[in-house]
């Protein structure tokens, strides 16, 4: 097969639509000579139809060679009765050209909707930590306003996993007295946290 030319570069002479018609028997038929004539006669043209859908140079180029490795493949498919061989090679490289823009278009907003989630990720992490760290300070404001001995068994209770019985013992105050303690801190403590019930 000779070697084909750049695109762009097409003869000044190209073959009559009869002449297509002949040749694309002949390449259906697996005669590289004829795919070769087929190749010169139409790369131009299939080229400048990519290149408008595409508008990438190096992009289209690559679409206009998968165009003509399509009609060497599907040469046997041509039917003379339904259009000429120019129209046909159009057909081809123009939806050949809009899949190549579409799949583009796709991968682009998988990578757009990827980077979305990535960055609403980041966000949520973001925010629930800080919102976290407030809520410890504003806890940790609230026990600095509670009496030491309710400060001491809310701590125990509730940071340390005392029952009020072994927070009773470990602080040697009576039971109703820790209990009473704890239920006042913990009015002081909704209150200041702001909690409705």
């Amino acid at each position: 097969m000779n070697q084909p030319l750049p695109f762009g570069a097409g003869h000044t002479g190209r073959p009559a639509p009869s002449d297509l018609t002949e040749i694309m028997g002949k390449v259906a038929r697996g005669d590289k000579q004829a795919f070769s004539a087929l190749y010169d006669a139409l790369a131009p043209m299939v080229f400048g139809i990519v290149l408008r859908v595409v508008r990438d140079r190096a992009q289209s180029e690559e679409v206009a060679q998968e165009v003509m490795i399509d009609l060497w493949r599907q040469a046997a498919r041509y039917r003379s009765d339904s259009g000429s061989v120019t129209a046909w090679a159009a057909t081809i490289a123009h939806r050949r050209a809009v899949d190549r823009v579409r799949s583009a278009q796709a991968a682009i907003d998988r990578e757009h909707a990827q980077a979305v989630r990535d960055h609403r990720t980041a966000y949520d992490d973001v925010a629930e930590q800080v919102e976290t760290r407030l809520e410890s300070e504003q806890v940790r404001r609230c026990l600095r306003g509670l009496t030491e001995l309710q400060r001491q068994a809310v701590t125990l209770a509730y940071y340390q996993g005392l029952t009020y019985r072994e927070v009773a013992e470990t602080l040697r105050t009576p039971l109703p007295t820790i209990k009473t303690r704890m239920r006042d801190g913990l009015i002081r403590l909704r209150d200041c946290m702001g909690v409705t019930t």
